[in-house]
């Protein structure tokens, strides 16, 4: 599977994105789908998962409330939208695809990575 993360940008304090992540072959609709994001000079973080059925999403404190996790598996495409988004939002976000069905929240368990797109939010 490759992942091609997309939507990144500048926004003001308050403002709103949505990323998308398309996703090659046709297997999209069996991999459970992450959210991660890195800011400069910190590690990556969990931001926002959902399984491969769509049925369940999970959420990291941070974002929960204001984030929005959602797929289309007839489009291989897993979408964030970002709503109230803060200076603090401000890192390169990557999608990735697990198919081990197990916990969403570690980067470990993650089999596929995209490239990151760059969002910054300005005060």
């Amino acid at each position: 599977v490759q992942l091609q993360a997309s939507g990144g940008g500048l926004v003001q304090t308050g403002g709103s994105l949505r990323l998308s992540c398309a996703a090659s072959g046709r297997t999209f609709s069996s991999y459970d789908m992450g959210w991660f994001r890195q800011a400069s000079g910190k590690e990556r973080k969990f931001i926002a998962a959902i399984r491969w059925s769509g049925g369940n999403t999970y959420y990291a404190d941070s974002v929960k409330g204001r984030f929005t996790i959602s797929r289309d598996n007839a489009k291989n495409t897993v979408y964030l939208i970002m709503n109230s988004l803060k200076p603090e939002d401000t890192a390169v976000y990557y999608c990735a695809a697990s198919r081990k069905g197990g916990s969403v929240w570690y980067a470990s368990e993650y089999d596929y990575w995209g490239q990151g797109t760059q969002v910054t939010v300005s005060s």
